[in-house]
């Protein structure tokens, strides 16, 4: 009889056990990962009766390759664009729940008389909410193109990259078993400068790979390079002292950043969805239900504190962004649960062996129960907010009012902070990028010259020689080159700020010298470091500052047009641009719809709905600001400047449903608030007859009054000396406005 192997036996029972769990759940309407846990429960060793698993440091092992393709998948969906894009409001938000639960679940802990470790962890373990569950409750409930919505999806952006830092630092204080903050603030600059350094290597390199193998690469192959690109990254994050989840995350948010990003996640999907059923499985499988018995209360009271924290801590959090009332109290009841996150940070506890054998199981069963309450939580926003806006007194409801306004006024930069900080990222950028050429020259050029040349000070100088020169265009681009000429050149302009300007160029040479002089001192000494250092880069300035520019200019060039080239390649969405409230959504015109072929003007859809159509994007080409005359053509995709209410209305209209993903507008198409000054041309005139959607190439969304708001205002409104215009329309066109005083 041929043997057969444990391991097999155990996969096939696994397998079965989660694809029937997984049908009765999509029967149930619940996200198959509470199936799969459940299945783990049934074929582990705590419950008697049915078939057990038999070697479960194997299945531990497929256990963790499911970890590592979930945060894979997790990274191509996430992208260092997305972040960027993600805004304050999301970002804060985001800041302040984590902040918050991170303590409710320490102190919660410490309550229980659990150990300092078993807190933290569990602090860790409520912070981050699950995209998954949310995203899967969303399509349940259908609220995905409801304004709150986008600020959902940025704090879920947010809270994975903070999520990887707390891995990193849970790491660190488990390992030392200490909370000494030099240690800390050593593990976090040392993971900052890791992920700068694999951002720009990854993107300047990446791209360019995949796009010149792309005509030899089919399906397989695209396949297998993912998954080994996958893993290198999981070894050198493991080499740099880091989890493997943290590098699989890495390459997916690099692999994000490409055009073959959703060919790959494509690919990936069924490779992630079987490891990451087996995963789940063993996370039900260490369910104890003797332990879930003593630890009831403990459970009961964790539910409550998780649902009550999360909304309290979200919605604070959003209105100290600046967000509405409504919307703020929608994104905390949609955030408050627990998931995917939670169960690796759990298993790290477990890993490092430095939390109770309870702890996992209980977070578990908090995100189950968690799992279950998430749709009829984001069902009772509504009410709640109904209700709140009832009770409230008038008086916090009007100061509620006044900072969201101001909040969303408070957006305008000045060209001094627009250029300090293209001053620091380019610092950081170039900085690292030194940084990396000293090491690797230093680690590994002395190998290289041992045997060739016997004088050993000689050879360290020609090494700190050869890093000085490798490094020369970033140490051109760190002190020479100015980021952002326009705003540097305008303030210049202005003599009060010319000494302040000559200290930062002259502050940017003397960093420079000293990140060299630290870097070469390593290698040899203080002294000598200081005069080669200075020596070797006034000559290379003073002879070859033309070619370092040039070199320089491609590599930035080549890193941008690389960082860009999915944004290039992508049509669609706006971001949500629209002040208060309102948003932009997108719509597509029906190939049979009785719309299509009538004008703006027959349709009068802003007198009927409510709502501003902002662009026509037809094929390859964009309409923005579209005139009363302009007609919709099947097939034409729409933004639509709306509240939540006058959307839906919208959508019946076009007999189709609306699309949820976000317009990727052009740079210039931008939303901004104006103030009309008392000698302004537009003073006394209505909107339709003032000519202001010939100048500003844009609409008129919004108008601001006496502390009065009006979303799509009517045409005939007159405008008076201190309104404030919400206009969509072209930057350089508002931008001249301003200029001559017409606008403020």
């Amino acid at each position: 009889m041929t043997h057969l192997p444990a391991l097999i036996y155990d996969l096939a029972l696994i397998l079965m056990a989660a694809g029937f769990a997984s049908v009765v759940c999509r029967k149930l309407k619940q996200p198959a990962v509470l199936g799969y846990i459940i299945a783990g429960f049934f074929v582990g060793p705590y419950f008697e009766g049915l078939p057990t698993v038999m070697d479960t440091k194997s299945i531990a092992i497929w256990a963790e390759i499911g970890v590592i393709f979930l945060l894979f998948a997790l990274g191509l969906e996430f992208s260092f664009r997305k972040l960027a894009r993600v805004g304050g409001a999301a970002s804060i938000t985001a800041v302040v729940e984590v902040a918050v639960m991170m303590a409710i679940g320490f102190g919660t802990g410490q309550i229980f008389g659990w150990s300092t470790m078993d807190s933290l962890f569990l602090g860790g373990i409520l912070a981050i909410s699950s995209t998954t569950i949310i995203i899967r409750a969303f399509e349940e409930v259908g609220v995905k193109t409801r304004g709150f919505v986008h600020l959902v999806l940025g704090v879920l952006i947010v809270e994975d990259l903070v999520a990887i830092v707390m891995l990193v630092l849970l790491s660190t204080v488990a390992i030392s078993r200490e909370f000494a903050g030099l240690e800390l603030l050593g593990s976090i600059g040392k993971f900052g400068f890791f992920l700068i350094v694999w951002f720009l290597f990854g993107i300047f390199f990446l791209p360019t790979l995949l796009r010149r193998v792309r005509p030899f690469v089919n399906q397989e192959t695209l396949l297998i390079m993912a998954v080994g690109l996958c893993f290198m990254m999981v070894v050198l994050a493991t080499k740099a002292g880091f989890s493997p989840a943290l590098g699989a995350f890495i390459m997916g948010s690099l692999m994000a950043e490409t055009t073959d990003a959703e060919r790959i996640e494509h690919l990936i999907q069924p490779v992630k969805d079987l490891f990451a059923a087996v995963f789940f499985v063993s996370v039900g499988m260490m369910i104890q239900p003797s332990v879930l018995a003593q630890y009831a209360v403990p459970i009961a009271v964790i539910t409550i504190v998780t649902i009550l924290g999360k909304i309290l801590s979200t919605s604070f959090g959003a209105l100290l962004a600046g967000r509405s009332m409504r919307h703020s109290v929608q994104a905390g009841f949609s955030l408050a649960q627990i998931g995917e996150f939670s169960f690796i940070i759990a298993t790290l506890g477990q890993t490092l062996k430095v939390t109770s054998d309870f702890l996992y199981p209980i977070a578990v069963s908090v995100s189950a129960i968690t799992t279950f309450s998430t749709p009829y939580l984001i069902r009772s926003a509504d009410p709640a907010v109904n209700w709140l806006e009832k009770n409230m007194p008038q008086s916090l409801a009007n100061a509620l009012h006044r900072y969201s306004s101001s909040a969303a006024n408070a957006s305008n930069t000045s060209e001094w902070s627009v250029l300090i900080r293209s001053y620091l990222v380019r610092l950081v950028v170039n900085g690292t990028l030194i940084a990396v050429v000293f090491l690797l020259t230093i680690e590994y050029l002395p190998q290289v010259l041992s045997g060739r040349i016997e004088d050993a000070r000689m050879a360290r100088l020609i090494t700190v020689l050869a890093a000085v020169i490798l490094s020369a265009p970033f140490a051109w681009a760190f002190a020479i080159a100015r980021p952002n000429k326009p705003a540097f050149r305008n303030l210049w302009a202005q003599k009060r700020y010319r000494a302040a300007l000559t200290t930062v160029e002259l502050a940017r040479i003397a960093l420079v010298a000293v990140l060299y002089g630290v870097m070469a001192s390593r290698f040899v000494s203080i002294g000598v470091s200081v005069v080669v250092t200075i020596l070797a880069m006034c000559a290379l300035f003073f002879f070859f500052s033309r070619q370092l520019k040039s070199f320089y200019g491609w590599i930035e060039s080549q890193f941008i047009q690389n960082l860009s080239e999915r944004e290039r390649n992508e049509r669609g969405d706006l971001p949500p641009l629209a002040p208060w409230d309102a948003h932009i959504t997108r719509f597509a015109v029906g190939a049979n719809s009785h719309v299509a072929g009538k004008s703006l003007m027959e349709l009068q859809i802003r007198e009927h709905f409510g709502v501003t159509i902002a662009m026509i994007e037809r094929g390859s080409r964009r309409i923005t600001a579209p005139t009363r005359d302009e007609r919709l053509l099947p097939l034409d995709k729409l933004a639509v400047i709306g509240t939540d209410e006058q959307l839906v209305k919208f959508g019946s209209l076009l007999e189709t449903s609306e699309h949820t993903e976000e317009f990727e507008s052009p740079e210039e198409f931008v939303l901004q608030p104006v103030s009309v000054p008392a000698e302004s041309m537009f003073r006394g005139k209505t909107i339709r007859n003032s000519g202001l959607r010939e100048q500003a190439k844009g609409l008129v969304v919004g108008v601001e009054r006496s502390g009065e708001r009006t979303l799509n205002p009517d045409s005939g409104l007159e405008i008076e000396t201190g309104d404030r215009l919400w206009i969509v329309g072209d930057r350089r066109a508002i931008r001249t406005l301003r200029d001559a005083g017409q606008v403020e």
